[in-house]
Order: structure tokens, then C-alpha cells, then sequence
């Protein structure tokens, strides 16, 4: 969690350190292109956690981050340069930090995955409230090379916390080599998961949502100038310091409610969208600046449930061998319309002049992808295929395979885990719901995939191709 909240501690003071002064065009580019290369290089980071592993992919990402943020602090007279340590170097390293950061939630928690989620999203919530008034002192006071040097000390934390990162669940098998597959096709398979993408239910999920955020960061964007038009004289920033307050009690509560039993997590995800894109459209016509802060609130209280539900509604559609890709290829999809969607507002508002248009458009997407959001409820995925007698390739093992194996080491006589480690296991499972932790019995028949695996990986006799479990019974 705390690595979580430091990455987004870093994500939040982006943009700040280029708004101390004018906003040129080439400036303001630097933040820009981290916040992109955060979402789009996302995919990547997610590939490479099934390749090399959690911890491994957080380490990466700390050092990236920490280094860029360190590096860009020399070369603050030289937007050329910041477009590579900040924009490129930090956006890449936080990308790795990420993905990873929501994916080990899964690890640990079943049963209460809502609400854990929502309280480690909710840190971002604290600190953008609280990061623009420390960073613009900090600027004013030491200035921007010994702000950065502060920002990579921050950054820093995240190398320690991916120290303490310990996967319950060991990576995805190496792919399976048929008879006539050519090579290029089965190294693809042994990068992306395309199990992913052979479930409906994450294709519609997977392409709403970013049809839904086309409008979605427009009012955060344009916030500031909407209150200079409409209520100068009044704290710009504050509206958007609301929607930061309440997203972050919206990730709690509502993290909350979706671990209710009968609680359709799709369905609340689609309500925030729906109320989003209403009440974006609803911005212009506010008469008043308070009637504006009670906008504000509100959509930060369903910004936050539109958030804290992504790890979960991943898991549930992906389950946990998917679930890190199907996070990291989200993000890298919503790079798109994060990036694309605000400068076509900006451009209305020089036609027009006004932000009546931009914010009526902004508020449609989000109720479109709402809409195909229902598509879910309507199609069915395929029940898994029976396996095939195929061969393994062991050059295309994955090097986090490796390092499972010398992290849980096996009992010499029998194969199984040790004592310590085989109890470990069996505690997650019990705090997740899933057994019984006085009884050997499993409280539900209807078990999950990592149940199954488990029983294969005490009975190894009874189906010799489980060899990767998640856990030991």
C-alpha cells in the first residue's frame, strides 16, 4: 500500500511543478507526456510482472522514478532534456510501480478486495489535496532543482517498499508449444496473455472504459479557467481540491459496498459513470460558486467508486492469472482518451469561447460508455477448454518462475512446501473466504480456480500437468 501511495503521491505533484509560473506550450508538454506514458506504457509493465515478477517490475519502476526525478533535477533550463528524464524515464518507472501495486492486492485479499482497494487508492486522494500548497512553498522557498531532489527522495520509498512485496500466487506457466504453431506466435504467447482477450466480458470492459474517459479528465483540466470566467475572484483551485477530498472517501465507501454480498460491481461502476457525465453537464449552468463546490463534491464521491473498483472488476472477469495484464492493458488503453480528450475542450473553448459546448460533449462519453457497460449482462464466456497433450517450452520459462521456486522451497521427500510456508497459504485462503480455517473441507462447492490447483498440488498424482499452484491446502 505504501508503495501504491507514494507513486501516486508522485503522479499527483507532477503537473504542479510546471504550474508555478506561465504555462507554455513546451512546458506544459513535460507533464503531459509523463501522465502518457504512464497509461500507455502500462501494458508493458504488466507483461513484464508475469515475465519477471512483482517485486522485480516495482523495483524497476523505483529506480526509474527515483533517477528521473534526480536527473531532471540538473537539467531544469532544459525542456529537451525534461522531456526525456521527467516526461519519458519518470513516466516509465511509474507505469512499473503501478500496475504491479494494484495487481498484489489479489495476493492477499478475496473476500474484502473492494474495500483494501479502496483504501490504498484513497493516499492519492490525501495527497493532492494537501502536495499543491507543500510543493509551491517548497518551489518558492529552495526552488526547482532542490524541489526535484526532494520529489526523488520521495520516489525512493517505492524501491524499499518493492522489497517487501511477497506474491502468494506464482507467475502464469510457460506457453505450450502445438504442432504446427509457428515460433513467432507461441514468443507472442509467452509475452501476452491472450486468455484475456478471449473473454467478451473484458473486451466490452476493456473498450467502454475508454470510451467513457474522452470526457472524463476534462473538468479536472479546465476547472481552473471555468471559475476564472464564470467566478473570478473566487479560489480557482479549490473546486478541484473537492473532487480530490471526496474521491477519496468515495474509494472507501464505495470500496466498501462492493464486498456486500448480491453487490454488482459493474453495475455501481456504470452508476458513476452515468452521474459523471451528468453532472459535467450540468457545470455550465451553475449560477452560483457553492452550487459549483457541491458539483465538485459530488463527482469526486463517484470519481472514487469509478477507481477503486478497476482491481476488483479485473479479477472478477480475468480471475488472478490474468488479472495484471488485464489492469496494465486498461491503463495503456486509456492512455488515449486521458491524453486526446482535454485538448480538443481547449480547443472548443477558443472557438466558442466558452465552456458551455466543451463541458455538454465531455459529460456524453461517459454516459455512452455506461451504456455499453449493459452489453456484459448479455453475453456469456466460453468455459475453458479441455487440456491438450501438448509439449512445454522451456525456453520460454519465465524468469518469476525461478525466482518462486527459490522463495518457497520444496519439502525434498515429498515435493510440497514447507510447514511455515504451506500454513502461510492456508491463512490467506481462510481470511479470503475461502476455506474454513478449523476445517480441511472447503465452505463452498463452487470453488475457485485457485482451489482447484491447490488440491492438484497435494495430490500431485491425480494431474501431473498442475504443476503451477497458487497455493497448499
Amino acid at each position: 500500500m505504501s508503495c501504491l501511495r507514494c507513486r501516486e503521491v508522485i503522479r499527483s505533484t507532477g503537473d504542479i511543478i510546471f504550474t508555478g509560473g506561465p504555462i507554455f506550450s513546451s512546458t506544459a508538454l513535460v507533464g503531459s507526456l509523463t501522465i502518457g506514458t504512464t497509461f500507455l506504457l502500462s501494458p508493458v509493465s504488466g507483461i513484464l510482472t508475469d515475465k519477471i515478477g512483482l517485486r522485480r517490475t516495482t523495483l524497476c519502476g523505483g529506480v526509474l522514478t527515483c533517477g528521473g526525478m534526480f536527473l531532471s533535477s540538473f537539467f531544469t533550463d532544459n525542456v529537451t532534456a525534461l522531456y526525456f528524464t521527467y516526461g519519458i524515464m519518470f513516466g516509465l518507472g511509474a507505469a512499473l510501480a503501478y500496475t504491479p501495486s494494484l495487481a498484489i492486492l489479489g495476493h492477499y485479499f478475496k473476500k474484502y478486495l473492494g474495500l483494501v482497494s479502496g483504501v490504498v487508492t484513497a493516499g492519492s486522494s490525501v495527497f493532492t489535496a494537501i502536495m499543491p500548497i507543500l510543493l509551491e512553498k517548497l518551489v518558492a522557498k529552495t526552488g526547482l532543482a532542490t524541489s526535484f531532489r526532494v520529489l526523488s527522495v520521495i520516489s525512493s520509498f517505492v524501491i524499499f517498499c518493492a522489497l517487501l512485496y511477497k506474491p502468494l500466487q506464482p507467475p502464469p506457466p510457460p506457453p505450450r508449444v502445438k504442432p504446427g504453431r509457428s515460433r513467432f506466435n507461441t514468443m507472442m504467447r509467452s509475452f501476452i496473455n491472450f486468455d484475456n482477450w478471449k473473454k467478451k466480458k473484458y473486451i466490452i470492459w476493456a473498450l467502454s472504459i475508454p470510451i467513457a474517459l474522452f470526457g472524463y479528465f476534462v473538468p479536472y483540466v479546465h476547472m481552473g479557467k471555468f471559475v476564472e470566467d464564470s467566478f473570478p475572484g473566487e479560489e480557482k483551485n479549490l473546486p478541484v481540491m473537492c473532487i480530490g477530498i471526496t474521491s477519496g472517501l468515495g474509494r472507501l465507501l464505495f470500496g466498501y459496498i462492493a464486498d456486500l454480498p448480491r453487490v454488482n460491481r459493474v453495475l455501481l461502476q456504470q452508476m458513476s459513470f452515468v452521474l459523471i457525465g451528468t453532472m459535467t453537464m450540468c457545470l455550465p449552468a451553475t449560477g452560483s460558486f457553492p452550487l459549483l463546490l457541491a458539483i465538485a463534491l459530488a463527482m469526486g464521491l463517484f470519481d472514487g467508486c469509478f477507481i477503486s473498483l478497476l482491481g476488483p472488476i479485473a479479477y472478477d472477469i480475468c480471475g488472478p492469472r490474468g488479472a495484471t495484464q488485464a489492469i496494465g492493458f486498461l491503463l495503456g488503453l486509456c492512455s488515449i482518451p486521458l491524453t486526446v480528450g482535454p485538448p480538443i475542450a481547449g480547443r472548443l473553448y477558443d472557438h466558442t469561447g466558452s465552456y458551455m459546448i466543451p463541458f455538454v460533449l465531455a459529460g456524453i462519453p461517459p454516459l455512452f460508455g455506461a451504456s455499453t457497460m449493459f452489453l456484459i449482462r448479455c453475453v456469456k464466456d466460453d468455459a475453458p477448454a479441455t487440456p491438450e497433450t501438448v509439449l512445454k517450452d522451456p525456453t520460454h520459462q519465465p524468469l518469476a518462475q525461478t525466482a518462486w521456486d527459490s522463495e518457497n522451497p520444496a519439502d525434498a521427500r515429498n515435493g510440497k512446501l514447507n510447514g511455515h510456508i504451506r500454513e502461510e497459504r492456508r491463512a490467506t485462503l481462510a481470511s479470503s473466504g475461502i476455506i474454513d480455517v478449523k476445517s480441511p473441507l472447503l465452505t463452498n462447492v463452487a470453488v475457485s480456480s485457485l482451489v482447484v490447483d491447490s488440491f492438484y498440488s497435494d495430490y500431485p498424482g491425480s494431474f501431473r500437468e498442475r504443476k503451477y499452484s497458487y497455493s497448499y491446502l
